[in-house]
C-alpha cells in the first residue's frame, strides 16, 4: 500500500478525553479502537473525519477543555506522491484555524455514526475548484441525519443532493439492469449474518391505503416480503450500511465521469460501534464483509483502511485468520490518573470469544456476571489463605460455597478446584482435631 492516500497519525492536545491525546499510529487496512464508554473513540473518529476533511461531522465541533492553555489537532497522512503530508492545527480566538488550502488528500472518505447518521467527503463533488468561473453549488461534505438516510436530503440552496434509500432502492430496482441494484444486492448478500439467513430485496410495496409511497422490502427466509421500515433494527442498520456505500461509490463515479477525472484510488471508511443492533452471527461477520463489499464494488486497484471503533471481542475474533500486523492494528483506550490513555496493542490470537473479553482489549478479569466474578475472586481468595481480601458478604466457606452454587453451572471448571480445596482443608481439620 506503499504510495497511497491513508490516514497515519492524529494527535489531539487540550481537546477531547486528555490534556494530550496519542500520538495514534494508523495503519495502512484495518484499525480497531476498542475502550470503556466515555473514554474518546467517538470523538478520535470525530477528529479523525475532520482533519481528513476540514469539516465536522453532524455539524458538532470540538471545543478544547476549560483547563487547556491552548488546543490544537495534529495529523499526517500519505500522499499519492512522494512523502507524507502533516500539519498541526490549533484552536485559535475561538475558532479552529484551517489553512486556506482544500484539502490535500484526494480520496473518498466515509463515516458510518452510530445513530444511523452518515458522512461522505467526495474529491469530484465536494473538492472543488475556486476558480471565479465555477457556478455549482460547493457543499463541504455530505452530512446526514438518520431520516435523511432514508428520505433524502436537499442542500441550503434547495439542490436535491440525495434521494434518500426507500427513493432510490426502488428506483434502482425498477430500472432493469441498473448497476447500482446489482451493487445493492451483492453488498446486501455479502453483509448477511450467515450463509443461510441471506438479505436479498423482494418486491417493492405500498403500506396504508392512503400512501403512495414505494417502500422496499427484504426477503426473509421464511418466505415474506417485509417492508424494510419494518425490519429489525439489524437489518434496517445494514440495510442503510450498504446503500451509502453505493450511493457514494456511484456518485463519485457519475461526478468524475462528468468532470472527465479519474475516480479516487482511495477510501477511507469510519464506522462507530459497528456491530450496534447486530446478532452475534453477525458480530463475528461484519468487518470481513465491509471490507470485501468495499473492495469488490470499487476494484482491487482501491486501497481501503477501515478505522472501527467498537466494543464487541465477537468482532475482533473475527479478523483473526486475515489479522495482518504490517497493515493492521488493535489500539485500546484506558483510565490512567484521571485521564483516557490510548495504547496499540500487542496483536495476539485469543482463539474465542471469553479469552478476548479477559484480553487487554476489554480488560475484563472474568467473562462471567458480576456476581460470578465476585465469589470465584473471594473463593480464591480464601483458598490461598488471604482472609482479609475477603468481601463482607462472602466471610466464610460456606457464604462463598452459597454464592457459588448461584452463579456457576454444575460443569464449570472452576468447581473441581473449589471442592479439591474444601476436602483439603476438611482433613487438615479433621486430623488437627485427632491430634
Amino acid at each position: 500500500m506503499e504510495g497511497n492516500v491513508m490516514l497515519k497519525l492524529l494527535t489531539l492536545k487540550g481537546v477531547g478525553p486528555a490534556g494530550a491525546f496519542g500520538p495514534v499510529e494508523f495503519a495502512p487496512r484495518l484499525n480497531f479502537i476498542t475502550g470503556d464508554n466515555g473514554l474518546g473513540k467517538s470523538f478520535l473518529l470525530d477528529a479523525a473525519w475532520w482533519v481528513l476533511t476540514r469539516t465536522w461531522a453532524r455539524g458538532v465541533e470540538a471545543v478544547p477543555r476549560e483547563s487547556a492553555a491552548s488546543a490544537s489537532i495534529g495529523f499526517a497522512f500519505s500522499k499519492v506522491t512522494a512523502g507524507v503530508k502533516e500539519g498541526e492545527i490549533p484552536f485559535d480566538q475561538g475558532v479552529w484555524r484551517q489553512p486556506k488550502a482544500r484539502p490535500s488528500i484526494p480520496g473518498v472518505v466515509i463515516y458510518a455514526g452510530v445513530d444511523g447518521s452518515f458522512s461522505a467527503w467526495d474529491p469530484a463533488r465536494n473538492y472543488w475548484n475556486d476558480s471565479p468561473a465555477e457556478v455549482e453549488e460547493k457543499i463541504r461534505a455530505f452530512n446526514f441525519t438518520p431520516d435523511e438516510v432514508w428520505n433524502g436530503a436537499t442542500s441550503e440552496k434547495g439542490t436535491n443532493i440525495c434521494n434518500g434509500l426507500i427513493h432510490d432502492w426502488v428506483r434502482w430496482q425498477r430500472n432493469s439492469g441498473d448497476a447500482a441494484f446489482e451493487e445493492l444486492t451483492r453488498a446486501l448478500d455479502a453483509l448477511s449474518p450467515s450463509g443461510i439467513e441471506k438479505l436479498s430485496p423482494g418486491e417493492p410495496c405500498h403500506i396504508g391505503a392512503l400512501d403512495e409511497t414505494e417502500y422496499p422490502t427484504l426477503r426473509m427466509p421464511y418466505g415474506l416480503d417485509v417492508p424494510l421500515v419494518h425490519a429489525s433494527a439489524g437489518m434496517r442498520r445494514i440495510a442503510a450500511l450498504a446503500y451509502m456505500l453505493v450511493w457514494t461509490w456511484n456518485g463519485h463515479k457519475r461526478a468524475c465521469k462528468q468532470r472527465k477525472t479519474k475516480p479516487a484510488k482511495e477510501i477511507i471508511f469510519l464506522v462507530d460501534e459497528v456491530e450496534c443492533h447486530l446478532h452475534p452471527q453477525w458480530q463475528r461477520r461484519i468487518v470481513p464483509a465491509l471490507l470485501k463489499v468495499v473492495q469488490a464494488m470499487t476494484g482491487e486497484e482501491v486501497a481501503v483502511q477501515l478505522i472501527i471503533a467498537t466494543h464487541s471481542p465477537l468482532v475482533l475474533a473475527s479478523v483473526e485468520p486475515d489479522f495482518d500486523e504490517e497493515i493492521d492494528a488493535v489500539f485500546n483506550i484506558n483510565l490512567e490518573e484521571g485521564e483516557a490513555k490510548i495504547s496499540k496493542e500487542i496483536w495476539a490470537k485469543q482463539g474465542d470469544v471469553v479469552s478476548w473479553l479477559v484480553s487487554e482489549s476489554f480488560g475484563l478479569s472474568q467473562a462471567r456476571s458480576v456476581d460470578a466474578e465476585w465469589a470465584i475472586e473471594a473463593a480464591e481468595a480464601w483458598m490461598r489463605g488471604d482472609q482479609q481480601s475477603l468481601p463482607v458478604h462472602l466471610g466464610s466457606q460456606k457464604d462463598i460455597h452459597q454464592a457459588l452454587l448461584k452463579t456457576l453451572p454444575e460443569t464449570d471448571h472452576f468447581w473441581p478446584r473449589w471442592i479439591v480445596s474444601v476436602e483439603k482443608g476438611a482433613d487438615a481439620g479433621a486430623n488437627r482435631r485427632k491430634k
